[in-house]
């Protein structure tokens, strides 16, 4: 058996990304009991801060215990019932597994389809809802399979809501990388993921919940199916009696909290400004070197592109390359984009010139020895 020595890698694909050393640091302070009156003052403060990378005052916004699909099957089973409609855009993999873990909850699922990559408009959605009554409206806002970022997100929910649907928004790709402006675009369910653009450790799945969809929980005909994420019972452990559900994961809580004081410290807009400069610079210097793009750069995400693999190269080659000579990670596309693109993540802590830099200079040697 060995101990744990691995070598550090450059995190450049869809997540995790590459932690900030603050957020290591962080992780190995000392463990205390889960009521333990210091870790509640943290609790308290991630939640402000939450609130504030959100961009919402929901009382209810906190963090889970598991990875953003555990936010997904939060969001979900908390809020529908067997027999509700539901509507979900689909455009590419998680928009799909979307559809797939309603479906599991019993809930009449309709969608909306598009090849992956293509957006929907606040028109087409609107016609949808106008067919038949909803309970809930799902989409995602950056979809990890194709680096498409969703526009028009509050007028699709303005939509959804004169039809009476709660809105369900997955960010778990773009908050903290993307604007993502919970009660400005007047949204019901949003969660995300730690390990993106948050760049803490992967395990934690943040959520914030409207009063609206809150008040939606109190006409439930029937228990949450799921015990372990019935978002009333947690938010009793986050709330002032800190009653007992279940054990958090403290370390990982660690890093969550220096990873949103980086945020706070930075400030939103410039961490936009900077991911929106380093996913340009990515940009140009994959067009220098003759590199074409899935999406269309309106809806490319700041966050992760995806540049089509040029012909005659072996996708899979270069990455392993990446890996052995720089220690660089970057990812391939799956499902139909399997060996069309690359997935270049842009996340966090890993968004920056020099990384931009390093990738190209790599990539430069590599597609032309190819």
């Amino acid at each position: 058996m060995h101990s744990l020595n691995p070598t550090p890698r450059i995190l450049l694909g869809p997540g995790p990304s590459t932690l900030p050393p603050s957020v290591l640091r962080a992780m190995a302070a000392p463990m205390v009991g889960y009521l333990d009156p210091q870790l509640m003052v943290y609790l308290g403060e991630i939640q402000e801060m939450l609130r504030y990378t959100f961009q919402t005052a929901n009382e209810w916004t906190f963090p889970l215990s598991g990875t953003g699909t555990a936010g997904m099957e939060a969001a979900l089973a908390n809020f529908i019932e067997p027999g509700d409609a539901v509507l979900v855009l689909v455009n590419g993999y998680f928009g799909a597994r979307l559809a797939e873990i309603a479906l599991r909850h019993r809930a009449q699922v309709d969608t909306i389809e598009h090849p992956w990559g293509q957006v929907f408009t606040p028109q087409e959605v609107e016609t949808a809802l106008e067919r038949k009554p909803y309970k809930l409206l799902a989409l995602v806002h950056m979809e990890t399979s194709t680096g498409t970022l969703q526009p028009q997100v509050a007028e699709i929910a303005s939509a959804a809501h004169r039809h009476g649907a709660l809105v369900l928004l997955d960010t778990v790709a773009s908050l903290g990388g993307a604007p993502v402006a919970v009660d400005a675009w007047d949204l019901d369910i949003v969660y995300s993921g730690s390990q993106k653009c948050l760049s803490a450790p992967p395990g934690m799945a943040p959520i914030t919940i409207s009063e609206r969809a809150r008040r939606s929980l109190e006409t439930r005909r029937t228990p949450v199916d799921v015990w372990y994420l019935d978002l009333p019972l947690i938010a009793r452990y986050w709330g002032e009696t800190h009653a007992y559900h279940h054990p958090p994961p403290i370390s990982s809580l660690y890093g969550l909290h220096e990873s949103l004081r980086l945020i706070v410290e930075e400030g939103l807009e410039a961490r936009f400004a900077r991911h929106r400069a380093n996913a340009e610079r990515l940009w140009e210097g994959l067009e220098a070197l003759g590199m074409d793009f899935f999406v269309p750069q309106e809806y490319r995400s700041p966050t992760l592109s995806t540049p089509l693999v040029p012909d005659g190269v072996d996708e899979a080659a270069v990455r392993r390359r990446l890996l052995e000579e720089y220690d660089l990670e970057i990812a391939g596309g799956f499902g139909p984009l399997a060996g069309k693109i690359w997935r270049v993540g842009l996340m966090g802590y890993s968004s920056s010139r020099a990384n931009v830099d390093l990738l190209l200079t790599a990539l430069e040697g590599m597609v032309k020895a190819e």
